[in-house]
């Protein structure tokens, strides 16, 4: 889930713990043992969801103190929204929380599934009643005008992700030459359709080609257009698409695919700014921003001759790499839930959760074909299951060879304090650093996890 939490506590394990639990889980988390420090953390950190302590030191179990710091969080910000923290609830505790402000209780202990649900809601409700902030909405302008309600979603939070979401924002207010690589199925279209949507061009046409696709014979009066009576079927004019993308983005698809003729005749194009309909005794001028995408080596291709090394100079100005969904980690089960949701929807269906095994089925699978597969996965576990949880039996995976590599490699070592060992590490890395989701696929308690690493000396 999307979304900054801040967790106000003077228990500190409390901290620790709903630490581990969400910072995995969500855009940022920060805590603190100090109230009188939830007025800096809301100027600074800005949270959409604050997780307040009732009682502090001088206080047991009345809550005034919380109650009292409600009072000072929302005269700084009428609509934050606060969620209690207290082993001590009551109908009467409740029902004055919610009058002077409060949107919810987490008890203590907490059920893992319900306190992660109710901060999601939290979340949500915060994005409403905040829309878009101030400080976002000049942020949002200077990159592309007025906000859009269709940003393409790019749905990430391990690092990998983070960290091609900033080059993202960092490249999409120039004009910058951009090559996406990855493999096939990650989502490099998202990405072109990202940079487009976050640029001062947002306004004006994106056009995508899959070059892949098009007929070697169709590349020039597709991309350049043609003339009445140019060739024999030409009965009218028509604009080619680079033509149609003049003051917005082309999105060159597959560019790997290019013949010799086409990478001369594209190149052509790129550096001179103009383009001549076929038939046309003169060209005209364009303004395109250019993203191409690919899967192929183009270094390797260049130094073989495969592809143009002038070309390859003008495309990737800037590069910037989707990583596999197998090395994703937890990415794989944010993208699962999202898919389930949305096509649940598409099928008129109730959204179904997934199982504590199922999860674990998912992040074992190898993914070759990424995130496209994940979405035909879950998509056959949508239509075809029709109970309120989607268990690992329900999970229909294909065995592509490299799925079941590492399960059925023979390991190095038979000492069951290594395979242990290897088995905390490989949970660790799949759930990334989730300890709470790493315990559940290994099938013990979060707390025998820790025990076990401090043993073996995992980390």
């Amino acid at each position: 889930m999307q979304g900054k939490i801040l967790i106000v506590d003077d228990n500190e394990d409390v901290l620790l713990s709903l630490n581990l639990l969400l910072k995995n889980r969500v855009e940022a988390v920060r805590v603190t043992t100090q109230p009188q420090k939830i007025e800096q953390f809301m100027e600074v950190f800005q949270p959409d969801v604050i997780l307040l302590d009732m009682n502090f030191q001088r206080d047991a179990i009345s809550g005034e103190e919380g109650y009292a710091w409600l009072k000072t969080i929302l005269r700084a910000d009428p609509d934050a929204v606060v969620l209690f923290i207290t082993a001590y609830v009551n109908t009467e505790k409740a029902v004055r929380a919610i009058k002077e402000g409060a949107v919810d209780f987490i008890p203590k202990p907490w059920d893992r599934d319900k306190l992660l649900s109710t901060v999601e809601s939290a979340v949500e409700l915060s994005k409403a009643r905040h829309q878009k902030r101030p400080q976002e909405q000049e942020r949002e302008a200077s990159l592309c005008g007025d906000a859009k309600d269709d940003e393409p979603l790019l749905i990430g939070e391990s690092n990998a992700m983070k960290e091609l979401r900033q080059k993202i924002e960092c490249v999409a207010v120039t004009d910058a030459n951009v090559l996406v690589t990855g493999e096939n199925g990650t989502g490099k279209d998202v990405v072109a359709r990202l940079l487009h949507h976050l640029s001062k061009r947002a306004a004006r046409p994106f056009v995508a080609i899959d070059l892949g696709a098009l007929p070697e014979q169709l590349f020039e009066s597709e991309l350049f257009g043609y003339e009445k009576g140019a060739f024999t079927d030409a009965k009218t004019a028509k604009a080619g698409l680079v033509e149609t993308a003049d003051g917005g983005t082309l999105f060159l698809d597959e560019i790997g695919n290019m013949t010799a003729v086409q990478q001369q005749k594209l190149l052509t194009v790129i550096e001179k700014r103009y383009v001549a309909r076929l038939g046309a005794t003169k060209g005209r001028n364009v303004d395109v921003r250019l993203v191409c995408a690919t899967n192929a080596p183009l270094a390797q291709m260049v130094r073989e001759r495969k592809f143009r090394q002038d070309l390859l100079y003008r495309i990737n100005t800037i590069e910037l790499h989707l990583p596999p969904l197998r090395e994703r980690g937890n990415d794989i089960l944010l993208l699962a839930n999202h898919f389930v949701k949305h096509l649940a929807e598409k099928y008129d269906k109730r959204v179904p959760a997934l199982s504590a095994d199922a999860c674990a089925a998912l992040l074992r699978h190898e993914w070759q074909g990424n995130v496209r597969e994940l979405q035909h996965v879950m998509e056959r576990c949508v239509i075809l299951c029709d109970k309120a949880v989607i268990g690992a039996e329900d999970i229909l995976l294909e065995n592509t060879g490299a799925t079941s590599h590492e399960a059925s490699a023979v390991p190095a070592s038979l000492n069951l304090d290594e395979l242990e060992r290897q088995a905390i590490h490989r949970a660790i890395s799949l759930s990334n650093g989730n300890l709470t989701q790493a315990a559940e696929m290994l099938g013990i308690t979060r707390y025998s996890l820790y025990r076990k690493i401090d043993k073996l000396g995992v980390i």
